[in-house]
């Protein structure tokens, strides 16, 4: 029984190590793991800047938050809020907010937005 318990703990680690593993990257950023991509609101960040992506999950901002400050390399600019947060790692820059405005519709969005951009050289 022993033998088991410890097999079937080793078979969960080894899944969430693998898991980990395949973590999405856009532009060398990891996205926020379960977020979804956001196709207008990437193409209006294209406009900025073409090296752009925006995702979205229905995870708050302090928790979004929490997982850039863990990151490598990531500097938090300016202060961060209940309503959101700016990281720069190199030439990138990762927003969190929410809420949040779709810029076809006008509405307000209430889950959390994460933009990822290039900046300008």
């Amino acid at each position: 029984m022993r033998t088991m318990t410890c097999l079937l703990a080793l078979g969960i680690c080894l899944a969430i190590m693998v898991g980990i593993g395949k973590a999405e990257e856009k532009f060398g950023i990891t996205v926020y793991p379960g977020a979804k991509h956001d196709s207008g609101a990437s193409e209006f960040l294209k406009q900025m800047s073409p090296q752009s992506a925006a995702y979205r999950t229905g995870d708050s901002v302090d928790k979004v938050i929490d997982f850039y400050k863990k990151q490598a390399g990531f500097k938090l600019v300016g202060d961060s809020t209940k309503e959101g947060a700016l990281f720069r790692k190199g030439k990138m820059d990762v927003t969190i907010q929410s809420p949040w405005m779709d810029t076809k519709t006008g509405k307000m969005m209430k889950d959390t937005l994460i933009s990822i951009v290039t900046l300008p050289e």
